[in-house]
């Protein structure tokens, strides 16, 4: 088998947090943009907080909701950087560890944290 020079080193985040993330920032998106469509008094005291949050903060959350994913974009550029200096030098990989981590936040640019690419011995 090749052995690869990880300049195409890419690791998908775990189903756990596709999921949690999808499924949290799918919510708050809702919650912000269209608090008629959740059935809040189904969510019990969860539910009653959120409807607290869109009756009495709905421009916070507003802000809050442009914040989080202003924070992914961040996290996103910060994964291309990362890749620079990991030796990462596909295109293409990097646009996965880009739209990965815009997608799902620190739950990928984690991987790519602990991902320690084998330098060569300098004597």
């Amino acid at each position: 088998m090749a052995k690869s020079d990880g300049g195409d080193y890419f690791k998908r985040t775990s189903l756990f947090w596709v999921v949690s993330v999808t499924l949290a920032m799918g919510f708050f998106t809702c919650t912000v943009f269209a608090p008629e469509v959740i059935p809040f008094q189904h969510l019990g005291p969860f539910g009653t907080f959120c409807r607290y949050l869109v009756d009495n903060y709905a421009d916070i959350m507003y802000k809050g909701w442009w914040a989080a994913w202003i924070i992914h974009a961040f996290e996103a550029f910060v994964a291309l950087r990362m890749c620079t200096d990991k030796g990462i030098s596909s295109a293409s990989t990097r646009c996965m560890w880009f739209g990965q981590t815009f997608l799902f936040g620190f739950a990928s640019l984690g991987l790519l944290l602990k991902y320690d690419p084998e330098r060569p011995k300098q004597h």
